[in-house]
Formats: C-alpha cells, structure tokens, sequence
C-alpha cells in the first residue's frame, strides 16, 4: 500500500479585522473553514487557492503570498496545506457556492476562537493566529513546473 498525504489549499482572507469563513456541512456536522480544498491535477498550488476561493465563496482571490505550510492527521487522513494571503479581486454576489457550502462569514478573530470546536480543523485558527503575527512568506517559495508539450 502507499501512502500519500492529502494536499490541500486555503484562502486566509482578512478585511477589516475579519477573516472569511465557509460554514459548511460535513458527515461530522456543519463547520467552519477557510475557503479551502484539494489540489486538483495539472494545476499550482496558487490557482488552487485561487479556484477553491471562487467556488467556495464566490469572491476572486489573488494569492500574494503564503502564510504558512501545515501538516495535520485527523479522522485517519494526513493533510498538508498549504495557506495564502492576498486579496479580493471582485465578488459574484448570487454565484452557486459548492456543494455543502451553506453560506461565507466574516468573523474576527475572537469570534473564531469562540467557536473554536465547530472548526473544521485546528489548522482554521492556527492559519489566523500565524497571519496575524506577521507570517509572509513569498510566492517563489513554490516552483511549478508545467508539463511540457510537444
């Protein structure tokens, strides 16, 4: 058998003093995340988050830097995420949000902490905590290497 991490991707989006939430509903019950998922195949991290964001919350979302890189076993699955800020480009307001998503908020950070065990993670508040103490990490971190075609 091999085994193989699940890469993942989020959106740490702060305006305000608030940070964007998805509530969403999951087979432990309805929880709170940043806008987050799976790397997909044939795309970067960054056009991940990017996606990820659009299809979550309907806001266009410019990764400008990356706030930190996690690792997390829960319910018998490793994750590795991966973190960016940046910021909104636009909003769709009355896009189709993805399945499960029930609705975006905007929460501060107390706010997140208050609700800590409907977290989907404890990577949500970790992401927040690490963004609000200055971590800004740039984007050449990551290199991508495209497939070449011939």
């Amino acid at each position: 058998m091999i085994w193989k991490p699940n890469v993942t991707v989020a959106a740490v989006i702060e305006q305000d003093g608030k940070f964007l939430l998805v509530e969403e509903q999951t087979r432990f019950g309805i929880l709170m995340n940043q806008p987050a998922g799976h790397l997909e195949p044939g795309e970067s991290l960054k056009e991940a988050a990017a996606r990820e964001t659009l299809e979550e919350s309907a806001y266009h979302f410019e990764p400008e830097y990356l706030v930190g890189i996690y690792q997390w076993r829960g319910n018998d699955t490793t994750y590795l995420r991966f973190a960016f800020g940046g910021r909104i480009l636009s909003h769709e307001a009355g896009r189709r949000l993805d399945e499960g998503i029930i609705r975006t908020l905007w929460l501060s950070r107390d706010e997140i902490l208050e609700k800590k065990e409907r977290l989907r993670s404890p990577m949500v508040s970790q992401c927040v905590e690490d963004y609000l103490s200055g971590c800004r990490f740039p984007l050449e971190l990551i290199t991508h290497y495209r497939k070449e075609l011939n």
